[in-house]
């Protein structure tokens, strides 16, 4: 997909979807995101992060205040200037550079975090993008990805039953249905990941550790007392773990170099 300059329609809803929000709002979200780089890599003052698609630019914002130091790489200048406005009550502006990562090198062994989320899905040659991540992390560095499932039988891309589940180009066909042509320009979500087409894939890029939804999470850090049954049945039951991973809402892994 190529870094376009003009103005979405796709990133314009995307934005006044999210001008409700404020940097407090997101301080739950960003304290389970260093909860979980931290069970992996000791956050230091030398420690580098990337993030990949910033959004409104919340966590780099949040990050830099922390005096953390993490760079971003979004695609839409939209959401750009929309993360320097979010940062300037504040005096801060964020690090976040116009590139696509599919065809735009990071460089090599410069990080020791990279995190996508909620990313991938819109990654049309998404494999090369993570070759891309692979050789930008230092050794023992660490890839926080999370995307669509497939099976999902919600989708956060479109409300649409089953939405996943169909051909891509019969979704195609419907995001520009309800949507307009200009949704395939920006915002179209490309790929509905699976577990296993992931797991296989983090592997061959070169991953030595690749940890699913499942094993990345605590049974003590969830509040719902059915929702932590099921998380200890699925680590002892493997068969079970498949099956709720399958329909599992998104795709969720942490990988180590």
């Amino acid at each position: 997909m190529k870094v376009l300059c003009e103005s979405i329609p796709e990133i314009d809803r995307y934005i006044q979807n999210k001008k409700h929000l404020f940097l407090r709002d997101y301080e739950v979200n960003f304290r389970e995101y260093l909860a979980v780089i931290r069970r992996f890599i000791t956050i230091e003052e030398d420690t580098k992060i990337l993030e990949i698609g910033t959004g409104t630019g919340w966590f780099p914002i949040l990050c830099q205040m922390e005096g953390i130091s993490c760079k971003g790489l979004e695609i839409s200048p939209q959401l750009i200037a929309y993360a320097r406005e979010l940062g300037r009550p504040l005096g801060i502006e964020p690090d976040i550079e116009l590139g696509n990562i599919e065809e735009r090198s990071i460089g090599t062994e410069l990080y020791d975090v990279i995190i996508a989320q909620s990313v991938f899905e819109h990654v049309e040659y998404w494999e090369k993008a993570i070759q891309n991540v692979f050789s930008a992390l230092r050794p023992g560095g660490l890839f926080l990805f999370s995307s669509t499932n497939k099976f999902s039988f919600v989708s956060g891309e479109h409300n649409f039953p089953l939405y996943g589940w169909l051909p891509n180009r019969w979704r195609y066909r419907l995001r520009i249905a309800r949507q307009g042509p200009e949704i395939m320009k920006l915002g179209i979500d490309f790929n509905q990941f699976t577990y296993p087409q992931l797991r296989r894939t983090f592997k061959k890029v070169g991953f030595s550790r690749v940890l699913d939804r499942v094993e990345i999470s605590s049974p003590d850090q969830v509040a719902c007392p059915w929702k932590r049954a099921v998380l200890r049945a699925c680590k002892r039951v493997r068969l079970l773990k498949k099956f709720v991973l399958c329909f599992s809402h998104l795709t969720t892994f942490a990988c180590t170099k």
